[in-house]
């Protein structure tokens, strides 16, 4: 039986900034260092923060399939938004998360000072252009008005996914960073930031929009079949891994769950369940 715990953004806006509160102190405190890792209490379950789809769906399948004969036990908590699985998980209130980007955490890491680490890549999921308007990238035409997320990484993300198809054209070497600032020619579109969540809600008001490969899934919306324009897999760096606070990366759950993210089972798990909408990511951790 799943035992989730769903927390949306809404109601845990209280718990935002308790949580930021707590993440400032607890980085300088050394005794609070000195419990992580190999000292974690191996008995209790790991309790792990992820985003519904796929996030939760691939840790629910490893709870109900795989955790019990590694004598793993693990909680999962679904979390709504891209921001409290990283002050959850520096503030100790779950053991890891499960829904970010190695550049979204490095931007994270950097403008909150919260020291969260990767630990396994596990899959990726490619970012895509969707509209309910246009049956084409062609349509795409001046005067009509596209959504884009607003967090610096996803965003600057979107921007070249629409340069790389020719709606735009960016200032030269600005890469992931891009903001909508850095456009040379709009060709007559408009543009329109949304937290990356709500851009799903909003395509019946624009004309298209760029939507998060698992954002696109919770909306039913298939990358491989529905997008206009979607990511290349190969060579890109936006794989989604299992985080960690810094120091934490030995603790025996941890090891053992990201084993079974890069297991055999796993990657059926992956293809079959969302047939090249998300693709499987692994090999060496990501590079902090």
């Amino acid at each position: 039986m799943r035992k989730n715990i769903k927390i949306t953004a809404a109601a845990a806006s209280v718990a935002a900034l308790a949580l930021g509160l707590s993440a400032c102190g607890t980085d300088s405190d050394p005794a609070s260092k000195a419990e992580s890792g190999a000292k974690a209490d191996t008995s209790k379950a790991l309790v792990v923060a992820a985003s519904p789809t796929p996030h939760a769906d691939i840790l629910n399948f490893v709870k109900k399939n795989l955790a019990e004969k590694e004598g793993l036990k693990l909680e999962v908590k679904e979390f709504t938004d891209y921001v409290l699985p990283n002050t959850a998980t520096q503030s100790g209130q779950v053991d890891a998360n499960f829904f970010q980007h190695k550049p979204y955490l490095d931007d994270f890491n950097a403008k909150n000072k919260t020291t969260i680490v990767p630990v396994v890549n596990v899959h990726l999921e490619p970012l895509g252009l969707y509209s309910k308007k246009l049956k084409d990238i062609k349509d795409i035409k001046a005067g009509q008005t596209i959504a884009v997320p607003n967090d610096t990484t996803n965003g600057g993300r979107a921007l070249q996914l629409l340069a790389e198809n020719g709606l735009i054209t960016l200032k030269d070497g600005v890469g992931t960073s891009a903001k909508l600032s850095d456009i040379t020619d709009k060709k007559g579109l408009e543009f329109k930031e949304l937290e990356a969540a709500t851009v799903p809600r909003a395509l019946n008001d624009v004309d298209a929009a760029v939507i998060n490969g698992n954002y696109a899934l919770e909306a039913k919306l298939s990358p491989a079949k529905d997008s206009l324009a979607l990511e290349k897999a190969e060579g890109n760096p936006y794989a989604n891994f299992l985080a960690v606070k810094e120091g934490n990366e030995k603790d025996p759950r941890v090891e053992k769950l990201a084993k079974l993210l890069n297991s055999d089972e796993v990657k059926k798990f992956i293809d079959d369940t969302y047939q090249g909408s998300i693709v499987a990511s692994f090999g060496a951790p990501a590079k902090s």
